[in-house]
């Protein structure tokens, strides 16, 4: 799929759009994501600040979706794991940013090219509007070479 058409539907999704979260940015190769997260009275906790449930969701597919789209279909990846560090309270619009490279692509090809299961943690950060860390996420992937493909 165009990552442009993507975006636009992520965009469309309803826990997305109910959660006033909204990819900006999603290169042509699926390297690097952009999402963000706008302040609305439905994504505010009891104490005006942004739900953490609402923090976290705007990190959950896009390292599985980045990873599946640069190995293609003779990959298993799916999330598997993930946990959130609460840094600073999050007020306005927040950001997180998701960068693949060739050099993590490298190293999961080479750590499944046996067949076995290779579990990865991939990291960032979700940053407020003067840059300060929010948050920190950190999501692990499951990735196996498909049986047709060992």
């Amino acid at each position: 799929m165009k990552a442009s058409l993507f975006r636009h539907g992520i965009n469309l999704w309803p826990p997305f759009l109910f959660a006033g979260i909204h990819v900006t940015e999603v290169s042509a190769d699926y390297r690097y994501v952009r999402v963000e997260l706008r302040m609305r009275p439905w994504n505010r906790n009891y104490v005006g600040t942004h739900f953490g449930g609402s923090l976290f969701a705007m990190t959950d597919p896009f390292w599985m979706l980045t990873v599946m789209q640069n190995l293609g279909s003779d990959y298993y990846v799916w999330d598997r794991a993930g946990e959130i560090e609460f840094l600073k309270p999050g007020r306005g619009t927040v950001t997180a940013e998701f960068r693949l490279d060739d050099a993590i692509l490298d190293e999961l090809r080479a750590a499944t090219a046996s067949g076995e299961k290779y579990l990865h943690w991939f990291s960032n950060d979700v940053v407020d509007e003067k840059g300060e860390v929010v948050a920190r996420v950190r999501k692990q992937v499951y990735l196996r070479l498909k049986p047709k493909a060992r």
